[in-house]
């Protein structure tokens, strides 16, 4: 397989967090993630993990009832990086709104 640019990879990254951006506070599973961007599932857990790192997102490894995954993962986009996006999505809503007012 040709190895992937670091270039290319920030921009899978961007997508995955644009994704989880706009689901959020919902949680996704990592085969989720992989269909919604059009990726490989173990290219995309590979993405997710790095992503965790750097504490952009969290790893979810309990269900609901507090049994732990085996095999699967679910991730949702951290509140650091959340409120980050929020602020940069506010301006161009106001520019919007502004505009559709005129």
């Amino acid at each position: 397989m040709p190895r992937i640019s670091q270039q290319k990879k920030d921009k899978i990254s961007e997508q995955i967090l644009h994704y989880l951006f706009s689901i959020s506070p919902e949680m996704k599973f990592t085969a989720e993630i992989a269909q919604e961007i059009a990726r490989d599932e173990e290219f995309t857990k590979t993405i997710l993990e790095d992503l965790a790192k750097k504490n952009l997102i969290i790893p979810i490894t309990k269900n609901k009832q507090g049994t732990l995954y085996i095999q699967r993962q679910r991730w949702r986009l951290s509140n650091d990086a959340f409120e980050a996006y929020k602020k940069q999505q506010a301006p161009s809503d106001i520019i919007d709104r502004d505009y559709n007012n005129l």
